[in-house]
């Protein structure tokens, strides 16, 4: 069955239904099926989480009122290794959400071949309404909610939306507390002087960046003058951006939640970024950039330009505008940020895709380099990490890629293949206990 056939008849099923992210994922799962051999017994299994835990989480603000948050933390499967994946903290994290990342997780650490299973956490919260001792009060209770479950050899957490290496910092801190041990490599991501990597901060921009630059190659499209625009402008996208710059691309659209600008002749990255760094919130409103207008975000993801790259959040490009995206590449910075329909309207139309499974897979690896330190007691230069960094990456697009070619499927379809038969594979080799 043809990739555009499998994708019609998901797509048929899902047609005028809002879907949540975890739906989706399922959805890109049933696809994947079509194209395996994995028994049956072996799909109910990797359609379930392995655990799913729900916390309340009480915070006493600054002027002495108790809020009682919600958080999560899902471990997906664990069968490749302990379980790995981002916190989160923002008003839409939901368990369906957390469910979908911690999947997601799963089949991207299988697709860069590192030993992890995958997991995700979350607190539906709005960190902008925090004060600085709040958000920390915040981390160590829900650290301590989620104490049982996390461990070196069991889940290690790792920065996503609205957290950084402060977050992870606190973390590490109240680990220690409450083991009474030091225990560094119970989360990456975290600063420097408390065991971080060098390298972590940019690496899943940098990864973003190597595979534009491995589909672009592969296209024939020069990377020099090439076009992109970038949808959210945080750690991945403004990353990506100035890596994606050095090398000669020309950005001719960025974007925030507060707004995305437009400039047709190319940011200058290094002005743009010098704005950011002290701009309230370091946002990109009120960016003083000449030849620069204001658009919607509708509008960039419509841009005409050689590759998009979402990195914001997921179920960006949709059935309502993939017809409009002009763009010949989408690298998925984000997590799931195309839904099954809207790939399948892009695929008729010709765009390639690099999934985020692949693309945005740059902060895993490096969290792996960064766990591996940690456990060695031994760090690496930024140099090496790098490296390491671009040959894994390489070598995955390499292997996504020619599948691809043999099977004449979509570069999404091939990731998830790869990923899913090696999660499966383990499964089948360990065997179901009892």
């Amino acid at each position: 069955m043809a990739i555009q056939d499998t994708t019609r008849m998901v797509s048929e099923r899902i047609r005028d239904v809002e879907i949540n992210p975890y739906e989706m994922m399922l959805q890109q799962l049933d696809m994947v099926r079509e194209y395996t051999d994995i028994p049956d017994n072996i799909w109910q299994i990797l359609r379930k989480p392995e655990r799913t835990l729900e916390v309340s989480i009480p915070l006493t603000r600054d002027d002495g009122n108790v809020e009682v948050l919600t958080g999560y933390r899902v471990q997906y499967n664990s069968s490749r290794g302990p379980c790995k994946g981002g916190i989160r903290f923002h008003p839409g994290v939901t368990p369906e959400e957390v469910k979908a990342l911690a999947g997601w997780m799963t089949w991207k650490c299988a697709v860069v071949n590192i030993p992890y299973g995958g997991g995700k956490g979350g607190i539906c919260c709005d960190p902008s309404r925090l004060s600085r001792t709040e958000l920390e009060r915040l981390t160590r209770r829900y650290t301590a909610m989620i104490y049982p479950l996390i461990g070196t050899r069991r889940d290690i957490p790792a920065p996503d939306v609205n957290t950084n290496a402060q977050v992870m910092n606190w973390i590490v801190d109240t680990v220690q507390f409450l083991s009474g041990e030091s225990n560094p490599g119970i989360v990456t991501g975290k600063s420097i002087e408390v065991g971080g990597a060098l390298g972590r901060h940019e690496a899943t921009g940098r990864g973003v960046m190597f595979a534009t630059l491995g589909v672009l190659q592969r296209l024939g499209i020069d990377v020099e003058g090439a076009s992109v625009a970038i949808q959210g402008f945080g750690n991945v996208g403004s990353i990506a951006a100035r890596l994606l710059a050095e090398e000669g691309a020309k950005i001719i659209g960025i974007s925030d939640v507060s707004g995305a600008h437009h400039c047709p002749s190319g940011f200058d990255m290094k002005q743009v970024l010098a704005y950011v760094s002290t701009s309230p919130g370091h946002l990109l409103a009120g960016l003083p950039h000449p030849g620069t207008e204001e658009i919607s975000n509708d509008d960039l993801l419509t841009l005409d330009v050689d590759v998009l790259i979402p990195a914001a959040l997921e179920a960006q490009i949709t059935a309502r505008n993939a017809g409009d995206v002009k763009a010949r590449v989408i690298v998925e910075g984000a997590n799931g940020p195309t839904t099954p329909e809207a790939d399948l309207i892009l695929g008729e139309r010709g765009v390639t895709i690099v999934p985020d499974i692949l693309a945005n897979a740059g902060g895993v690896v490096c969290s792996y380099f960064e766990w591996v330190q940690n456990i060695q007691c031994f760090p690496w230069e930024e140099e090496e990490t790098n490296q390491r960094l671009g040959r894994i990456l390489q070598r995955a697009l390499r292997e996504v890629w020619t599948l691809a070619e043999e099977r004449d499927i979509s570069l999404r379809l091939a990731a998830f293949i790869l990923g899913v038969e090696r999660v499966a594979t383990a499964i089948q080799l360990r065997g179901i206990f009892p």
